[in-house]
């Protein structure tokens, strides 16, 4: 797996991974049972210090994206709820399409723009 940091990007180095990891599950990059790296291995792999991966970890795993063990470590392990994800998902989009609307980007827009989004995930 390659995970990669801008550290000149404003965004923090915790959400940066927090991301990667998410588009590779929904890529498929990231397979379901797939082990990530240790906390000290990614963290010297991509030059950050532990707790910030450890902060990611733990997001990711609170979120259902992950599962941690002591033994295997950190496993994607992609929680089956969808009922929580959709509901996850409109309180995001809620502020995302109002950001939108302000900015005067219409519907067929914003309906373009998922399309471009799914299709990268074989949705």
């Amino acid at each position: 797996m390659y995970l990669e940091i801008d550290f000149n990007s404003d965004e923090a180095f915790y959400v940066q991974l927090y991301n990667q990891i998410i588009i590779g599950i929904a890529s498929a990059r990231l397979q379901e049972g797939d082990a990530l790296p240790s906390v000290r291995q990614l963290a010297d792999d991509v030059g950050i210090n532990m707790h910030t991966v450890n902060k990611a970890y733990a997001l990711l795993r609170q979120e259902g994206y992950i599962r941690l063990d002591r033994r295997s470590g950190a496993v994607i392990a992609v929680d089956a709820d969808k009922l929580k994800a959709m509901e996850e998902m409109k309180r995001e989009l809620l502020v995302v399409l109002a950001k939108g609307s302000c900015k005067n980007i219409s519907r067929e827009e914003v309906h373009q723009l998922i399309d471009e989004i799914y299709a990268e995930y074989g949705a």
